[in-house]
């Protein structure tokens, strides 16, 4: 049985700012407007990209670009062994189409590695975290248009070369199960008037497969001893009841959101009942038989996966509250506590996650995000966040449960290490990390950085982890 990675997870656009400096371009992440745009525009992109807003929250981050020596030694003094963090691809290429990479974009993630190897912690790096060079949007549609695997097989050659005796695990697209759905803000896509938008949006998720599965070709050559993985957005979806037609809901549901996209990238092949749902959606890719080839013959080493919820689904006549959720919401499920932001808290589901992910996959498991968001307020210096520590206490045990259920896990990674953009909202109220960070929805405050209670019980635990497991 392999120890267990704990660690951090973070994404450069929710963390970085800096947006400008030292040659960066603009991303996919940075026309994002701030809280009381965001739920406007962010399904609306036509009319987002060229617009003018008061305030875009990855422009500032959390200042991580300049404050990562500091964030670092907090993480090392946490205890984590590794930390879950991304490439912004426009540092490395502003436009993305480039022949030649930024120097500066790549030494500063050197310095980003060396760091956290200094502390032993192992960087776990994924090479496209909801961020596009924006260029890629306005001369090619994003990845509607296939020129976006070359570019993106060159980006990732690069990272590689330069970074192949620093990382070990790599991740290709963050939760790329969304590309279905999330058209620009996954997809880096405008949808054109009358597009047949399912359609897009597994084109989309094909094209990204295909580049995925390129990028795991050139790891294996480039770094023949580090790992890639795929990553998607994991929730288990149970029946609203034993009603038979509920469970059939259920099924389709968990498999349209979440499994079609692991055959993809894990089996590298389209599912079974593929056939039938394109015929009655009347969906028509563009697929080559050697983009199928390649598919089969690199396919995805690992699973790695979000987990903050279950979802509750059934009969369509019975759909009635629906819950907020992390890219896909459900019904309610009255046995379920909710967060702020209605997110349904469900450690047990982690528990089933993992098996049900092992059982239908047979690789290793990875969970890179897992956390909760809450409105917090700084007293006297640090936050008593004890639902946080329940809520990490309880997933943790669950996880700890599957590993004696037999599920290979390589690790588990807490959102977040400190407080962050929110992605879904554009907010910094929304504080999911174990240190605080005095700014607000508007960029306002210093900056500096205060430990919650969490991150002691965090410390705590990683501590009697390692000591038990010598």
């Amino acid at each position: 049985m392999r120890q267990l990675l704990w660690g951090v997870a973070s994404a450069a656009n929710q963390i970085e700012g800096a947006y400008d400096v030292d040659g960066k371009g603009l991303s996919t992440a940075d026309v994002l407007p701030g809280a009381k745009d965001r739920h406007k525009y962010i399904f609306n992109p036509k009319e987002m990209i060229d617009k003018s807003f008061d305030y875009y929250p990855s422009y500032k981050g959390v200042d991580f670009y300049h404050r990562y020596k500091e964030d670092i030694a907090l993480y090392a003094e946490l205890g984590i062994t590794c930390y879950r963090m991304s490439i912004a691809w426009s540092r490395i290429f502003p436009k993305g189409d480039e022949v030649t990479p930024n120097e500066a974009g790549l030494s500063f993630y050197d310095d980003v590695f060396d760091e956290c190897l200094k502390f032993g912690i192992e960087p776990i790096v994924t090479l496209s975290h909801f961020e596009v060079p924006l260029h890629l949007v306005k001369q090619y549609n994003g990845w509607a248009d296939k020129r976006l695997i070359a570019f993106f097989e060159r980006y990732c050659k690069v990272v590689f070369e330069r970074y192949r005796d620093k990382v070990k695990y790599w991740l290709t697209f963050n939760e790329v199960n969304s590309a279905t759905k999330l058209h620009f803000h996954s997809g880096a896509t405008i949808p054109e008037k009358d597009t047949n938008l399912e359609e897009l949006g597994y084109q989309l998720l094909h094209n990204q497969a295909v580049a995925a599965s390129k990028a795991n070709k050139l790891c294996h050559e480039i770094c023949p001893k580090a790992k890639i993985g795929c990553m998607v957005q994991y929730s288990p979806v149970y029946p609203y009841s034993a009603h038979p037609e509920d469970v059939l809901e259920a099924n389709n549901f968990e498999r349209d959101r979440e499994l079609f996209a692991l055959d993809l990238f894990v089996k590298g092949k389209y599912p079974f009942y593929s056939k039938r749902l394109f015929k009655e959606k009347n969906i028509n890719l563009d697929i080559t038989q050697e983009e199928l080839s390649l598919l089969v013959e690199f396919p995805a080493d690992f699973i790695s996966f979000s987990y903050y919820m279950s979802l509750s689904y059934g009969r369509k006549e019975i759909i009635t509250e629906l819950t907020n959720g992390n890219i896909f919401s459900g019904l309610k499920n009255p046995h379920l506590q909710s967060s702020e932001w209605g997110w349904q808290i469900d450690p047990v589901g982690l528990r089933f996650a993992l098996n049900r992910l092992y059982e239908l996959y047979q690789v290793p498991l990875f969970i890179v995000e897992n956390g909760i968001g809450v409105t917090e307020e700084l007293m006297d210096g640090t936050v008593d966040d004890d639902y946080r520590i329940e809520y990490l206490r309880q997933h943790i045990e669950q996880l700890e449960e599957a590993v004696s259920d037999g599920v290979d896990v390589i690790g588990y990674c807490m959102w977040a290490g400190t407080d962050l953009i929110s992605n879904s909202t554009g907010e910094m109220r929304k504080r999911y990390g174990l240190i605080y960070v005095d700014t607000d929805d508007n960029g306002n405050g210093t900056y500096n950085r205060y430990k919650k209670k969490s991150y002691y019980w965090y410390q705590a635990f990683i501590n009697d982890y390692l000591t038990r497991e010598k």
